[in-house]
């Protein structure tokens, strides 16, 4: 557009000015061909526009936002056409507690009351993309600061709405992919009413106060040292029931034993013991016969 009115003046100076000039009338037909070649210049400008990949194109005459949409590419269009371009791709917003790591700088982390009444610090990212066939509706209705507009002040609002659910310690613990899901859940929808498809919503860390976090830690050491406990008593207990069979297994064989002890068993058991001292190297064994139990005499 620029163009176009800058072709305009200069056909408007060389008819006004350089005409009615006799140094300067020479120089009326160049600035005639200048005007028009600044002026074709222009057209073709306006009337092109590229689309880059991951972006999306809506038109706006006159202040009004027209319906139709321009995909990535190249694109033919009314010079008086303004094209806005959004991002279609996937987005992100993050609020967090530390210093430029969010969207915001900053300190911008959420701030929610508990079920129990404590305070809890979090952290949260919201992926994103718009709805290509609703994001005229997205402009006209929104405009192109969405994000400020709806995808902070919406799942702020959410995170706190959903953490009066819950106790301190579930969110930080047991129920932290339940609240995660249920805030997904309450997000979808109001992003689908205003253009947005709402990917993924990921509660990056939670907070909590000096107190729980101490209370936490001495619950977990002392489950730590009950199953400690635990593991001990079982050993223990093993422990009695190995000496339990072994000392019934020791009965068992006195029994045995006692049983089928006789006289015959015990002439050889005898017999035995005296083989073991006759081979020994550091007796001389006399055996006198009997049929008492036999004498050995040592003779060093």
């Amino acid at each position: 557009m620029f163009l176009i009115i800058l072709g305009i003046i200069i056909i408007l100076v060389a008819h006004y000015v350089l005409k009615n000039n006799a140094r300067t009338f020479s120089y009326v037909t160049l600035g005639y061909l200048l005007g028009v070649v600044v002026i074709l210049s222009g057209v073709s400008s306006a009337c092109i526009k590229q689309i880059d990949a991951g972006h999306i194109g809506v038109k706006i005459l006159f202040g009004k936002v027209q319906d139709d949409i321009l995909y990535s590419g190249l694109h033919f269009v009314n010079p008086l056409v303004e094209v806005k371009t959004l991002e279609a791709k996937t987005q992100n917003y993050t609020m967090s507690a530390v210093h430029d790591e969010g969207d915001q700088l900053g300190d911008d982390a959420i701030r929610v009351l508990t079920k129990d009444g404590l305070e809890v610090v979090i952290d949260l990212t919201v992926l994103y993309r718009i709805m290509p066939e609703e994001s005229p509706r997205l402009l006209r209705e929104t405009g192109a600061d969405y994000k400020d507009k709806i995808i902070r002040p919406i799942a702020r609002t959410k995170i706190r709405d959903n953490a009066v659910y819950y106790d301190a310690v579930e969110l930080y613990s047991t129920k932290r992919d339940t609240f995660q899901l249920r805030i997904f859940n309450s997000l979808e929808e109001d992003f689908n009413k205003r253009g947005l498809i709402l990917e993924q919503m990921l509660v990056r860390n939670i907070d909590l106060p000096a107190s729980v976090k101490l209370s936490i830690e001495s619950k977990i050491n002392a489950e730590q040292d009950a199953q400690k406990m635990q593991f001990v008593l079982q050993k223990e207990k093993q422990e009695a029931e190995r000496k339990r069979v072994e000392a019934q297994g020791i009965a068992d064989y006195q029994k045995i034993v006692s049983l089928e002890l006789n006289d015959k068993m015990l002439q050889y058991e005898t017999i035995k013991a005296n083989k073991e001292i006759a081979t020994s190297p550091n007796a001389k064994v006399i055996i006198m016969g009997g049929k008492n139990t036999p004498v050995i005499i040592d003779g060093k």
